[in-house]
């Protein structure tokens, strides 16, 4: 009985919250961002991605102590692991037109262009570690290991802390 009344009472104030919800959600019209201010508020403007990226960078060369024998692999490496501008995302109408059929395989052609892109980066990783000495390759294992070791990644929209 007592669990009854408690999925009851549960429900209610799920329903409760939701109604509120509801009545504070705002209007497309009211203001909310369109998507590519959506996408640049989650992702950031490119120019502060591409401010972060050479931050990093440097902050990577230095700690690596990369040699004048080794500039042409860093320059080649940072080359392969520059970010790439968004590319163009599917609207919801256009989406929406597809069939299932079509929907799934342009989901494929997305994730293998996505892949594609992954691979050449690991080569460009794999082609730079091995121009390193043992010992910047242990301080570079030891650099790229911390976000796993970290859990998710942080920032807007994932579980990870937030380094804003």
């Amino acid at each position: 009985m007592t669990s009854i009344r408690t999925s009851l009472v549960l429900a209610a104030m799920m329903a409760a919250l939701a109604g509120t919800a509801q009545a504070h959600a705002p209007s497309a019209e009211a203001g909310q961002p369109q998507a590519g201010q959506r996408e640049a508020h989650r992702h950031g403007d490119p120019a502060q991605r591409q401010a972060r990226f050479t931050e990093r960078m440097s902050d990577l060369k230095q700690k690596l102590q990369i040699t004048s024998g080794q500039e042409s692999a860093w320059n080649s490496f940072v080359a392969a692991m520059q970010p790439k501008p968004r590319g163009e995302r599917m609207d919801r109408e256009a989406l929406a037109s597809l069939t299932t059929p079509q929907r799934i395989d342009q989901m494929r052609v997305l994730r293998q262009q996505r892949m594609q892109a992954m691979d050449q980066r690991g080569e460009a990783v794999k082609a730079f570690y091995a121009a390193l000495s043992e010992q910047q390759q242990k301080t570079f294992d030891e650099l790229s290991a911390r976000p796993l070791q970290r859990g998710h990644r942080g920032g807007p929209g994932h579980h990870g802390p937030h380094r804003g």
